[in-house]
């Protein structure tokens, strides 16, 4: 009986031993995480100070570059203004520059929208294989009608100026003719 007290009485003693053994560790791991918490909490802080500063400093930053961009906008729109009344001398000239330029502006968005009306969206991202090929060989063949109408357009433009210049010719003929007729009377049968 007493042996089996002694025993208890180790174990009790070795279970309190390991218990404030625990309880120590314990102890230094709360210490060990507050201190973790504290160091995060400060670098926390130090980063929104950071942050801070570096919204300040791109505000300030867009800021100027506002107030710069209105100057320059202020400064541009004077130097137009002064552009402006200088021009109003020149009243018939301006208005026949715009018609020009109105004209080509119109010219370039009638190119711009037969452009966008020929050009069609390729879609390829959903089909297999074999739709892929046939694809390839529709675009091969809507190319090869572009090359074969551009190929008709140029022999065209081509006759039509070669029949510019024969015509030409003819009017530049005809006028010697007309000049020699009325200045030169005909001797034998031929102009002099």
């Amino acid at each position: 009986m007493e042996k089996d007290l002694n025993e208890l009485q180790a174990l009790i003693e070795a279970h309190f031993e390991n218990r404030k053994k625990e309880e120590e560790e314990l102890i230094f791991l709360k210490d060990r995480i507050e201190q973790r918490r504290a160091e995060r909490a400060e670098q926390q802080r130090i980063r929104s100070e950071r942050e801070k500063e570096r919204q300040a400093r791109l505000a300030e930053e867009k800021a100027r570059k506002e107030e710069e961009e209105a100057r320059k906008r202020a400064e541009e729109d004077e130097r137009k203004k002064k552009a402006f009344s200088n021009m109003l001398h020149f009243g018939g000239y301006l208005q026949k520059t715009e018609k020009k330029s109105g004209k080509k502006q119109t010219e370039r968005e009638k190119k711009k929208k037969i452009l966008n009306e020929r050009r069609k969206p390729l879609n390829i991202d959903h089909l297999n294989e074999d739709k892929l090929r046939e694809k390839a060989k529709e675009l091969w063949q809507s190319i090869h009608d572009l090359e074969a109408e551009k190929f008709d357009l140029q022999e065209k433009f081509k006759r039509q100026k070669y029949e510019i210049n024969v015509l030409r010719n003819r009017i530049s003929d005809h006028q010697k003719v007309s000049k020699a007729a009325r200045g030169k009377p005909v001797v034998g049968g031929r102009w002099k």
